[in-house]
């Protein structure tokens, strides 16, 4: 069984058709929500809906026009590869000629930006807590590495996932440690602004829980620490970073080790 997070409480599972009754209360079994298949969903913040062959995440309060999934070969995906902030967040983590680092990616919710990392040819470790997510995540990449697309196979050979907390592991000699601590002040579209609502709403905040995570980070044998921040934002935890990869929306603070 996947191991389940403390905040799985705060998520009620519900097929999204009558006729995938069967795959909810499995998906509830499996995350150990069995009880969280009623009507209303109780005092649950979200929603993961469940499909024959789909799973998304649904704000409680939202409308469900627009769901939150994980697809690798979306075409909003697809459309990133070829975007310019891809170049910053490989520059940040090391991609160079001849060079694509493996990188621990701690904080992987949605995964976008280690798919992205992948595509460029690293070796990525999602490493997720939420259970939720961690089962959506091994969904997403159940497809992708049967995908149609030749690009999404080969990025998805190159992605293990690991459903645990990072301080709980011990990071190889050399790695590359990517943090996006999903901070509040990110600008974006509403689509991003409501990807990072739903992510929120299933951790239960914890004082000073990004500096805990940033001392676990720097006291690893990594080769450098890249935490992702909101372009005009402090550093994480106010320490001040070797140098910064910066764009427009967001920048990459980079500690060399």
């Amino acid at each position: 069984m996947m191991p389940v997070d403390v905040v799985s409480s705060r998520v009620s599972v519900r097929p999204a058709v009558t006729s995938a009754k069967g795959e909810a209360r499995a998906v509830a079994r499996q995350l150990g929500l069995v009880d969280g298949l009623s009507e209303e969903g109780g005092e649950a913040s979200v929603i993961l809906y469940v499909d024959h062959d789909d799973l998304w995440l649904q704000k409680a309060d939202a409308d469900r026009a627009s769901p939150v999934r994980i697809d690798f070969a979306s075409p909003k995906l697809q459309h990133r590869r070829r975007g310019g902030q891809n170049e910053l967040l490989g520059r940040a983590v090391g991609v160079r000629a001849g060079e694509t680092p493996t990188v621990i990616d701690a904080t992987a919710g949605l995964g976008r930006d280690a798919f992205v990392l992948s595509d460029l040819g690293c070796h990525v470790t999602l490493v997720e807590r939420s259970a939720v997510l961690a089962l959506m995540l091994a969904r997403a990449l159940e497809r992708a590495r049967i995908s149609s697309l030749q690009s999404v196979r080969s990025a998805a050979s190159r992605m293990q996932l690991q459903c645990a907390d990072s301080r709980s592991l011990q990071v190889p000699s050399g790695a590359v440690i990517y943090l996006d601590p999903m901070f509040v002040a990110r600008r974006g579209t509403a689509a991003v602004k409501k990807d990072l609502s739903v992510l929120q709403a299933l951790h239960e905040p914890a004082e000073n829980q990004d500096g805990a995570l940033f001392d676990w980070a720097m006291a690893q044998s990594a080769k450098r620490v890249v935490v992702k921040r909101a372009a005009k934002g402090p550093p994480i935890d106010q320490r001040k970073p070797s140098h910064t990869i910066a764009g427009k929306a967001v920048r990459f603070d980079v500690y060399v080790r």
